[in-house]
């Protein structure tokens, strides 16, 4: 369930401060003394204040009494007072005229019923006097781009700053992540632990952010998604303005969306509705904090990627082979070289090494130390290439001639940044950048290296698979057009075949025709009329899944049939005590094609999502589907209908006629285009099967189960 976010605040003075107060700053604490020291060792050029009533000096500085006693208005106050003290703390600085603060301050909403009290009045009082919190129960914010650290755990020095903006759900965490970018060389731009975001969220950092001239790339470590429609905005302009949101959300449960039906219910799961998301969204998920830092760190280096096609130099048959394996698995195509680029390696590499992709130089580096790069300046010039990766990891020790080394790198990073299209340094396997690899790394100008191969071909992954989705975003910014709604007068309770299957086709659905039958005669009547064989199924007030009764009878092929599926039918639902007993007669349609659900159901937090799988009696036993979040398009659906482990039984399985993937993908848009501007009202909808062939697409039969009251 979403939620409304409030009026922005402005978070300038919070991250941006010009002065700041350390509320209950004293020697006792570890957390005071790192804070301040943090502050003490940044380029912070404005004033930092201690307040403590109880003792006169702090950290070898003067205290002040009170907030009130400070003899300028502070932009920031940092609380570190016991917890029922907070909130007069708060009320104290908003009196003096402070804007923003940060509360280090634990035991609130995390503690219990009576934590989640006090932190509710926090909340009231921030909602009323405007005041920009970050907390309660954080660490504070590295604002390394502005060199302002008011951050409560000791902080590495030298800082190493660049373009890269942390957001992360879990304190514990920071360090770790902080620590492992530094060990590779990646440079930080902010980093804040949210704490537990009673006031201000992570989508309200990620804003700031985005509209940092600094941060080029934002990185997010989630436990939830608080506000989905605000994430949703945010991530889609963060992808419009060509900054990546790189994240990690973890809590990948098998807990199933709360569906009304049954079947697509089934398909739906927290975990996967959460991938279908970001997918959709441009948000490039990972899956450790190590995948977190090196693909944020490749997305500062490289931005974006024209395409899928890489070509690789390597020194190493071995390294070859793997990154092979590892660009199969993620997407990426290692094309053939172009005849030309054959010819030039061809006089360049040993006669002992064969000129491919990937291409292999050998051990003969150790002798030609400049056969690497002017291999990679020939793959570069390759017209079928992309991109390209070449394998080098920076030296752990110093050698015996340091200027020759930097001279080295130098000559390599010149040669990198004059090439034609971007080109990807890879290291083989992921270990630290030493202090002298650093050193040598600044020295030269030497890019950023990849850590591992394994790492490394999957952060490659997520580079092309976002700079893909960018450009389809800025394609279709042009076309959006408003929705218009569908207002239902009587949308109450479940729509079972007839009642749904009609709504569908009055609003564009290709459905089989169908036709109500209170009377055996009456069926007959509607099977002549089709032709036989026909299909007689069972009708009931909330009557969902037929099958489940004996409701469906196939092959009719005469009047007999017919009268005799219809009375057995009819006695079966009297029996059960059902109410509104008919029938409903069908033509039967071929075996050929392939039997779809289409799905629509309610996700608790990313609202109506579609599933797209196998259906008909293999629903449940395959679970084969592919999801995605409401709204989507055309383009998305066919994704998803080619991600199916099913496809190959579209594309025309053992002889059998292949569907046309384009006019399947529009039709089950139409059904999703439906289900979108129903809105609110919408719980599920259901087609199972969509029978998808050669001569056309349609539903064969549909369930609509509409929500109590409209979703908040």
């Amino acid at each position: 369930m979403t939620t409304t976010t409030p009026a922005r605040h402005d978070l300038r003075p919070l991250f941006e401060p010009k002065s700041i107060a350390l509320i209950g700053a004293t020697d006792k604490s570890m957390w005071s003394l790192n804070t301040f020291l943090n502050i003490q060792g940044s380029d912070f050029t404005g004033r930092t204040y201690l307040v403590n009533p109880r003792t006169p000096e702090v950290h070898g500085e003067k205290t002040y009494q009170s907030i009130a006693e400070l003899p300028e208005v502070v932009d920031l106050v940092f609380v570190m007072v016991p917890t029922g003290a907070v909130l007069g703390t708060l009320k104290e600085a908003v009196a003096a005229g402070t804007r923003a603060a940060v509360v280090l301050t634990a035991g609130f909403g995390e503690v219990g019923e009576e934590g989640k009290r006090l932190e509710q009045e926090i909340v009231d009082f921030a909602e009323e006097s405007g005041l920009a919190l970050l907390g309660p129960n954080g660490n504070g914010f590295i604002n390394a781009a502005k060199g302002i650290t008011p951050y409560g755990l000791p902080i590495g020095r030298p800082l190493i700053t660049g373009n890269v903006g942390f957001v992360l759900q879990s304190g514990a965490l920071a360090s770790a992540v902080l620590g492992f970018a530094q060990s590779r060389n990646i440079g930080i731009s902010f980093l804040t632990a949210m704490g537990n975001e009673a006031v201000l969220s992570v989508t309200d950092i990620m804003e700031y952010l985005i509209d940092s001239p600094e941060t080029d790339v934002i990185a997010l470590f989630l436990e939830s998604v608080r506000d989905t429609e605000e994430f949703r905005r945010l991530a889609k302009k963060a992808l419009l303005a060509g900054k990546p949101i790189v994240a990690l959300k973890v809590g990948r449960s098998q807990l199933g969306a709360q569906a009304a039906l049954a079947h697509t219910g089934a398909l739906v799961g927290d975990n996967a509705v959460n991938a279908a998301a970001f997918d959709q969204m441009g948000v490039a998920r990972v899956t450790s904090v190590e995948d977190l830092i090196i693909t944020a760190g490749l997305f500062a280096s490289v931005g974006s990627l024209a395409g899928n096609r890489m070509g690789v130099v390597t020194p190493s048959g071995g390294a070859s082979e793997v990154i092979a394996d590892r660009s199969e698995d993620e997407g990426i195509v290692l094309p053939p070289f172009a005849p030309d680029t054959i010819a030039a390696l061809s006089e360049i590499v040993p006669s002992f090494a064969t000129p491919q992709n990937p291409l292999d130089v050998t051990g003969y580096v150790v002798i030609d130390r400049t056969l690497t790069r002017r291999a990679l300046t020939v793959v570069a010039e390759d017209p079928g290439i992309d991109f390209a990766i070449f394998n080098m990891d920076m030296p752990k020790v110093e050698g015996p001639d340091h200027a020759a080394a930097v001279e080295m790198f130098k000559t390599n990073a010149d040669a990198i940044k004059a090439l034609p299209m971007p080109a990807i340094v890879i290291g083989t396997a992921l270990s630290d950048i030493t202090d002298y690899g650093r050193r040598l790394q600044n020295e030269s100008g030497f890019p950023y290296i990849l850590g591992g191969v394994d790492r490394g071909i999957h952060a490659i992954g997520n580079v092309v698979a976002w700079s893909e989705r960018q450009r389809a975003a800025l394609a279709a910014a042009a076309d959006e057009a408003d929705v218009t709604p569908i207002v239902v007068e009587d949308a109450t309770g479940m729509w079972t075949e007839h009642r749904a299957a009609q709504f569908l086709a009055d609003n564009g659905v290709a459905v089989v025709p169908s036709r109500l039958a209170n009377t055996a005669e009456e069926a007959i009547a509607a099977a002549e009329e089709y032709g036989y064989p026909v299909v007689v199924k069972a009708v009931a007030d909330g009557l969902g899944h037929k099958s489940d009764i004996g409701g469906v009878r196939l092959n009719l092929n005469n009047a007999d049939d017919v009268r005799n599926a219809h009375d057995q039918i009819v006695e079966a639902l009297t029996a059960l005590g059902s109410t509104g007993i008919q029938t409903l007669v069908q033509p039967q349609r071929s075996a050929d094609g392939v039997e779809l659900i289409v799905g629509i159901v309610r996700d608790p937090s990313w609202g109506l999502t579609l599933a797209v799988g196998l259906g008909g009696i293999w629903v449940e036993i395959m679970k084969d589907a592919s999801l995605r979040v409401l709204p989507t398009n055309a383009d998305e659906i066919k994704k998803s209908i080619m991600s199916l482990r099913a496809y190959p039984l579209l594309q025309g399985a053992r002889g059998t006629k292949p569907v046309d993937i384009d006019a399947l993908a529009s039709e089950v848009a139409k059904i999703a285009d439906v289900a979108y501007r129903l809105g609110d009202r919408l719980e599920a909808l259901e087609i199972n099967p969509l029978r998808a062939a050669a001569d056309g697409n349609e539903a064969l039969d549909a369930l609509i189960t509409w929500a109590d009251t409209p979703s908040n």
